[in-house]
């Protein structure tokens, strides 16, 4: 039987036993919010953020990268620049970021010095940020600064400008930039060769200055000049994070300038002959990137696999097989000139990287696109197949021959 003073120590032990008790439910009750936390992000995107020179991986559901990293807290200033963009859509498992942090650059442009707060470490992109143009011709430094309690920057970017002048070409003028010190170097630079009735004015010895006229013309016959577009090559840059059938322009190109100048012969009125004495480039090209979504490309057609059963987005089943031939030939319509490559995966492709395949013209005319287990296609060839499988595709591989074509 408990005594009185039993008893009260009996209750002195519960009461104590109680609090703790009742502690650690506290605690376990506060401690699930982190964790919660944690779960909400399981199955997230992995980024993994460089910054400073700093390492910082964490998973996130954000749907943007700068929503993700304000939710991590990492600040960011309106002139940082962050690669991927900040408007970068998060489809992928996983990002590589980089935080280019914005800092002092001095820019001495002629007698010009300016400073300006920049992230870009390439002397186009820094003179682009303080709208400074730059010419193909010109040339650049990029230094550390000596001066550094006066510039307050660690970094200086001197332009060298090149000239610009009047060519006048065989009778034809455009304003041209150059590095030459005279005109003789100028003509060397531009690969230009005087002929025994040609004439320079003026001399090849003469300084080149900003503004001046220089004048070609041949003695005698006359000369025609012409312009003509330089096309701009494409790069075409495969994500695999973007689906198959994505496709779109990243930057978009520019068409050159070239002036061809010729010398003619005229009898009678008419002309006799026509031969090219020189040709400038006025303009430079300037390359177009297109990216194209290649996700789940590794479920296609392979070379391991004879044939393949694909159903399109219109519920449409292609029965897809592969074939090795040279394309040469098909390849002279739809505007290719004979020209195609191979991918990476061995896929043939056209110059727009459209897959090379064989169809039912009755059902899919030539040149058209269409959907493939590889990404798009164009129609460029048939075959006795599509008798017994008229909604078949036959794409064009390298896959026997090995020979990369």
């Amino acid at each position: 039987m408990l005594t009185r003073q039993n008893r009260g120590l009996v209750w002195g032990v519960a009461s104590a036993l109680f609090l703790m008790l009742l502690c650690g439910v506290l605690s376990v009750r506060a401690t699930p919010t982190k964790a919660a936390s944690q779960q909400d992000n399981t199955g997230g995107k992995l980024l993994t953020v460089y910054d400073r020179g700093e390492k910082n991986s964490f998973l996130t559901n954000a749907p943007t990268i700068e929503a993700a990293l304000d939710e991590a807290g990492i600040e960011l200033d309106s002139r940082d620049t962050v690669e991927p963009s900040r408007t970068e859509e998060l489809v992928a498992p996983e990002y590589k970021v980089n935080i280019y942090r914005a800092r002092p650059v001095v820019v001495i442009d002629g007698g010009v010095r300016q400073k300006i707060m920049t992230p870009y470490q390439t002397a186009e992109r820094i003179a682009h940020d303080a709208n400074i143009t730059l010419y193909p011709e010109d040339s650049v430094t990029l230094s550390r600064s000596d001066d550094f309690i006066t510039d307050g920057a660690g970094l200086q970017l001197t332009i060298h400008r090149s000239v610009a002048f009047t060519f006048d070409l065989y009778g034809r003028k455009t304003t041209v930039r150059t590095q030459a010190r005279t005109v003789g170097e100028m003509l060397k630079e531009k690969s230009i060769v005087l002929r025994e009735r040609d004439r320079v004015s003026p001399s090849t010895d003469t300084f080149m200055t900003a503004g001046m006229e220089v004048r070609v013309w041949r003695e005698g016959r006359q000369t025609l000049s012409i312009d003509q577009p330089i096309g701009f090559a494409t790069e075409y840059i495969y994500d695999a994070d973007r689906p198959l059938g994505y496709r779109a322009v990243q930057t978009k190109g520019t068409e050159g300038v070239r002036t061809i100048t010729y010398e003619i012969e005229i009898k009678e009125g008419e002309e006799v002959s026509r031969v090219e004495i020189a040709q400038i480039v006025a303009k430079q090209p300037k390359k177009q990137t297109v990216a194209i979504g290649i996700q789940g490309i590794e479920n296609g057609i392979s070379r391991n696999r004879g044939a393949l059963f694909h159903t399109d987005s219109k519920g449409v089943v292609h029965r897809e097989t592969y074939y090795d031939l040279d394309m040469g030939v098909v390849m002279q319509s739809c505007g290719q000139g004979g020209y195609y490559t191979v991918r990476f995966d061995g896929v043939k492709i056209d110059a727009e990287g459209y897959v090379i395949i064989a169809a039912n013209y009755a059902r899919y005319p030539k040149c058209s696109i269409v959907e493939t287990s590889v990404g798009p296609g164009r129609v460029y060839d048939t075959g006795g197949f599509v008798a017994r499988h008229p909604d078949g595709f036959d794409i064009a591989t390298d896959w026997t021959n090995n020979n990369g074509r």
